[in-house]
């Protein structure tokens, strides 16, 4: 297992580089590595956890076995729920308790390295601008986006464009052809990637799930613009992998 002991963030910085890094992975495993990460926590197996690496890298295995751990440890047994739960409720649950993992291991760093209160507001704050994991998963983020969106487009009182051109997104480059306008690229200003977490940019290529209709780049669900023109209904991972389980 890669564990933390290699790498001690100790500047406010650094920790909060360690959380995106561990976050991106742990999100992979649930969303565009989700039938991988579903195989893996095999209910038969010995107590499992799910690890995030600062690589966003993702891992399942044992606990380690030093007492105490170089690191505070997830949740212990996230395999045995698996099969007697919904998958997308198991998911979520994960999801929570990978929350909360992130978040000791981060202030875990900070009072290691003497992080003092005005240190852990700003750590705090900056861990606090980005979504959950949960929230990703589950799309409460996406549903946050939307209602924002709402609440803008009655106080402006304009209409806006589809987001959704076709079945796919454009690329969106601004050039004279770019089916965007301003508007539109302000209206997915705050729009997440279904995949990693992040934020909407300008110049980046996104296609949108015709099933759970959340976005994501085409980098990170392995999906190019020239591949997208000839999708007819385009399902993200998690939705291709939704089909009754043994």
């Amino acid at each position: 297992m890669e564990g933390g002991a290699q790498y001690n963030p100790r500047t406010v910085e650094e920790v909060f580089r360690d959380f995106k890094g561990r976050r991106a992975g742990m999100i992979k495993a649930l969303t565009t590595d989700v039938e991988e990460f579903y195989q893996q926590c095999d209910p038969e197996k010995e107590n499992l956890c799910l690890y995030g690496f600062p690589s966003e890298q993702w891992e399942v295995n044992l606990p380690a076995e030093e007492v105490p751990p170089e690191l505070p440890e997830p949740a212990l047994g996230i395999n045995f729920a698996r099969d007697g739960m919904q998958e997308k409720d198991w998911l979520a649950l994960v999801a929570v308790h990978s929350d909360a993992w992130l978040l000791s291991v981060a202030f875990y760093f900070g009072a290691r390295f003497g992080f003092d209160k005005t240190d852990r507001k700003r750590l705090f704050n900056m861990i606090n601008e980005l979504p959950t994991i949960y929230e990703v998963v589950t799309g409460v983020a996406k549903k946050q986006v939307k209602d924002r969106s709402t609440i803008s487009n009655h106080s402006n009182n304009k209409s806006k464009p589809n987001s959704k051109a076709g079945k796919y997104s454009k690329v969106h480059v601004k050039d004279e052809d770019d089916g965007f306008n301003e508007e539109g690229d302000e209206e997915h200003g705050d729009t997440l990637c279904g995949a990693c977490g992040e934020n909407y940019a300008s110049d980046e290529f996104w296609i949108c799930c015709d099933i759970c209709e959340r976005w994501f780049h085409g980098k990170c669900v392995k999906i190019t613009p020239a591949r997208a023109e000839h999708i007819k209904q385009y399902k993200c991972p998690s939705c291709s992998n939704k089909r009754s389980r043994p």
